[in-house]
């Protein structure tokens, strides 16, 4: 997943957990391709990025298409045989090696992982393999990592750097097995061990067990960003003017990403969690069993899938981005169907799945939205009026996140570096949010994140930053140095105000959030100070920089 974007709504994916499913029949699917069509209409013009959707049932493509330009170079068409970098989408795959491995005996999930990567610090208390594979290790994410130390996307880098950076690292975030936070060095620590079993690399595991037992011809991981991919789209990012610009990653590491493949591949990964062709049902089986905690609680993400519903229809689901590709890959297993989208524009609305199985699945969901709109009736909604008292900065503290929620021409929306979301009244204290699956609920002072009626995440309210003076601003400027990184970033003046540079964040602004905070485009940086209150460095999430 794209470092700057781990807290955009796509990034939010890795906060949720699962509800429990209700069972129902299978209702017929209703294939609509004009009202289909329609959701990617933004998505289908000749000189834009888009998508391909495919729409599976029983093993079988009901309805496939191309919306938009593969090539912008070239005009090339989006075709449903056209491959993309799926993401995240990806960890499934890696996810399922490893527990062919387990289920062969070549290793255990239970494995200390310094047994396969000794080149990791002792932290007092293991890792397993199953941390990793659960999202449950309490490592920081590399990529969020190489990002911090100064490398660009477009920058070359390979397992090698990956591994030394998060071998850097002096502490975890949190004691394993204790919480779940979504971490993509999980997953490419889990390719390393793969490679060190077996002596092959992911790719060419995946491929020999995986891939080619499937008929998945031409899907594969990428591990060679110099390789040529006939077929393949290429990323793009909004430049304005409806203008794009590349948006792609030269980045080598495997296993939390770079499986590219097709909507018309997909439907026979999809068909294996019923047909267990490849694994048996011990494979799906290990897929799909939840993330467990050493409180006993369960997690909602299964090895390498977020186990959830939607609209109240048990459903199995992964997003992925990476550089300029978006993709969801969504199962609703009551009823076989199955949903891929994959695009190669970075400005890609992330519900489109989510509106592509209103209109599919629209009877199975119908029962929920009665009771939906019976609860709306028992539970009226806020007036306008009553708006501001939601208003104001939350803060995460266990992830050293915040979101802003603020009263915009009469209306709530929800705030955060580089993007806006509305806020549509849902009943009492609770409030959808537009364009995503996603829900915020509100209770004095606290703010909680929620998909269905479960919790995600709690954020506290805090007092917002009492505008700094201008000797204030001038104090913050000096060099700052993080022995983890072993990189130097510096805090300078601007027009008065203080700005952050470093070799890949560019100059970026410190907007006050609240005392001692600053938003950034990347992330949140809090400042540390010694007893006199100077300034002694700062914390970006939770890597520590020192003043030189």
């Amino acid at each position: 997943m794209h470092a700057t974007l781990r807290f955009t709504v796509v990034g939010l994916v890795g906060l949720m957990t699962a509800l429990p499913a209700r069972a129902a029949p299978p209702p017929a699917v209703r294939i609509q391709p004009a009202r289909i069509d329609a959701v990617f209409k933004d998505y289908s013009g000749p000189s834009t990025p888009g998508c391909a959707l495919g729409i599976y049932q029983d093993g079988r493509i009901l309805y496939s298409k191309g919306y938009g330009v593969a090539d912008l170079n070239q005009g090339t068409p989006i075709t449903p045989t056209t491959l993309f970098d799926v993401g995240s989408v990806s960890k499934q795959f890696t996810a399922a090696s490893v527990v062919l491995l387990a289920q062969e005996g070549k290793l255990a999930l239970t494995d200390d992982i310094r047994k396969y990567l000794p080149e990791l610090p002792d932290y007092g208390t293991p890792i397993t393999v199953d941390h990793l594979l659960h999202h449950t290790s309490g490592l920081r994410d590399y990529t969020d990592l190489l990002f911090l130390q100064g490398h660009y996307y477009e920058d070359v880098t390979d397992d090698d750097e990956a591994l030394a950076v998060i071998a850097r690292q002096r502490a975890l975030r949190f004691k394993p097995g204790t919480r779940f936070e979504y971490s993509n060095s999980g997953y490419f620590l889990a390719s390393l061990i793969v490679k060190r079993v077996t002596g092959k690399s992911l790719a060419v595991f995946a491929k020999e067990r995986l891939f080619q037992p499937l008929g998945m011809a031409r899907s594969h991981l990428r591990e060679d960003h110099t390789a040529v991919v006939p077929g393949r789209a290429t990323a793009y990012a909004p430049a304005g003017n409806k203008e794009y610009r590349l948006d792609m990653s030269n980045w080598n590491q495997l296993g939390d990403g770079q499986v590219q493949t097709s909507v018309t591949e997909l439907v026979k990964w999809e068909e294996n969690f019923s047909s267990a062709k490849v694994g048996g049902r011990a494979l799906v089986d290990g897929l799909l069993e939840r993330g467990t905690l050493s409180s006993g609680d369960r997690t909602g993400y299964g090895r390498g899938l977020f186990l959830d519903t939607y609209r109240g229809a048990q459903r199995v689901q992964h997003s992925g981005a990476w550089g300029g590709y978006r993709a969801m890959l969504m199962r609703f297993p009551v009823q076989h169907v199955s949903i891929a989208i994959l695009c190669n524009r970075a400005d890609t609305r992330p519900d489109l799945a989510e509106r592509v199985a209103d209109l599919v699945l629209g009877n199975a969901f119908q029962a929920t939205e009665q009771e939906t709109k019976a609860a709306a009736t028992r539970a009226p909604e806020p007036a306008s009026g009553d708006f501001a008292r939601y208003a104001g900065t939350y803060y995460d503290d266990a992830a050293h996140r915040v979101l802003n929620v603020r009263v915009q021409d009469g209306k709530l929306e929800l705030a955060m570096p580089g993007r806006s979301l509305p806020l549509r009244p849902a009943g009492a204290d609770r409030f959808e949010v537009e364009g995503a699956p996603l829900a915020v609920a509100f209770a004095g002072e606290q703010m909680t994140l929620l998909r269905g009626q479960e919790i995600r995440t709690s954020f506290q309210r805090v007092p917002p930053a009492t505008p700094l003076s201008d000797d204030a601003w001038k104090q913050l400027v000096g060099t700052y140095f993080s022995p983890e990184l072993d990189t130097t970033w510096r805090i300078e003046l601007k027009d008065g105000k203080a700005v952050l540079k470093g070799r890949a964040l560019g100059t970026n602004p410190l907007v006050e959030s609240f005392a001692d905070a600053f938003n950034t485009p990347h992330g949140l940086l809090r400042l540390t100070r010694d007893g006199t209150r100077q300034v002694t460095g700062f914390v970006f999430g939770d890597v520590r920089f020192e003043r030189k």
